[in-house]
């Protein structure tokens, strides 16, 4: 339980610093953008593709993160008008059903990548393996993320309900 806990420490590290520089990148893009349309000079091409790119690389590594802090989406307008038993269960049920989901999600996401292999995007001419990994990520992360949640609950380590993630 331990050594999970220390992953689980390290994997939230390691989205947080990777949503941030995903959004830093976005942001560096996005100005690109805005100047050259500003001052009348071309505008890059590949500013609008590498943009959306970024959006579903951070949008991966910040899945998981959303489960923990309850930031993705939750009824707890449901949860809290019933019992806090009723609640610890709806609770439960809610990141087993996100585990099994998000687990079924990963070998056609496995397979939508190796897929991506075969195409080019449009104007960066990178092959698109690279872009559909994020759909992966998505689902690996979002599965570890509410695995580590159902198993929490049940040793009782963890209530269900959104965390505040700590500064590490």
């Amino acid at each position: 339980m331990q050594s999970l806990a220390v992953l689980n420490r390290l994997l939230t590290l390691v989205c947080r610093t990777t949503v941030g520089i995903t959004f830093l990148a976005l942001i560096a893009v996005v100005t690109i953008q805005i100047v050259t349309r500003t001052f009348g000079l071309p505008s890059p091409v590949w500013t609008e593709e590498l943009s959306r790119y970024l959006l579903l690389y951070m949008t991966a590594f910040g899945i998981g993160l959303s489960l923990v802090t309850g930031e993705l989406v939750n009824v707890d307008l449901l949860q809290e008008a019933v019992s806090e038993r009723v609640s610890w269960w709806m609770r439960l049920l809610a990141a087993a059903f996100t585990a099994v989901l998000s687990a079924v999600m990963i070998l056609p996401a496995w397979k939508f990548t190796a897929i991506g292999a075969f195409q080019r995007s449009p104007s960066l001419r990178w092959t698109m393996d690279y872009i559909h990994a994020s759909v992966l990520f998505l689902s690996v992360l979002l599965c570890f993320f509410a695995v580590i949640r159902v198993i929490g609950m049940l040793a009782g380590t963890d209530d269900g309900r959104p965390q505040f993630v700590e500064e590490l």
